[in-house]
């Protein structure tokens, strides 16, 4: 059984693991499978909005396929959850994506 699988068997038993289906973006990332990675990264967001790394992700993700407005809106979203989380650091690292787009 490969990571991939690993991960969808762990998810069929929980759920709504934020973590997990993080983990299952990431590696859809890595298979090049960007359609999957981002329905993961939308699906963690939805469970979790405070998970603020699938931001960084889902925006590069989508600026990548070349889908700024999108990307902008969830930099924007992504900005204010670091906010409310008071996580500097991932709202440094989503800002450098969004000040990319901007300028």
């Amino acid at each position: 059984m490969d990571r991939t699988e690993r991960l969808l068997d762990m998810l069929r038993q929980q759920p709504g693991d934020a973590f997990l289906q993080h983990a299952l973006a990431l590696e859809y990332i890595k298979q090049g499978a960007e359609d999957k990675a981002e329905a993961a990264f939308r699906a963690v967001l939805a469970v979790d909005p405070g998970y603020v790394g699938s931001y960084y992700h889902l925006a590069s993700l989508l600026v990548r396929k070349g889908q700024k407005e999108e990307a902008l809106n969830v930099c924007e979203t992504g900005l204010a959850a670091c906010r409310k989380a008071g996580d500097d650091h991932a709202w440094r690292e989503l800002n450098t994506i969004y000040e990319d787009l901007l300028y």
